[in-house]
């Protein structure tokens, strides 16, 4: 599954990180790197941006970019 489609309230992991280069560097430099564990905190009103807490601190990520990042569900 893909972390724009993650349900709001729920934990994953990652477990990839794709898209062109200069986007997976930016994804991978704030932190959203394989094995990383995050919560899907909350979507803005109009749906995007999605906020996730990852490594301690709250993330704000566009759903086209969350889009190139591959999440499990914990716990499955």
């Amino acid at each position: 599954m893909r972390l724009s489609e993650a349900e709001v309230g729920r934990s994953y992991s990652v477990v990839k990180v794709e898209g062109p280069g200069h986007v997976r560097r930016r994804l991978m430099d704030l932190g959203l790197l394989p094995g990383v564990k995050l919560k899907v905190l909350r979507l803005a009103p109009l749906g995007d941006p999605l906020e996730v807490e990852v490594r301690g601190y709250s993330l704000s990520i566009r759903k086209s970019e969350a889009s190139y990042v591959e999440v499990v569900e914990e716990g499955s």
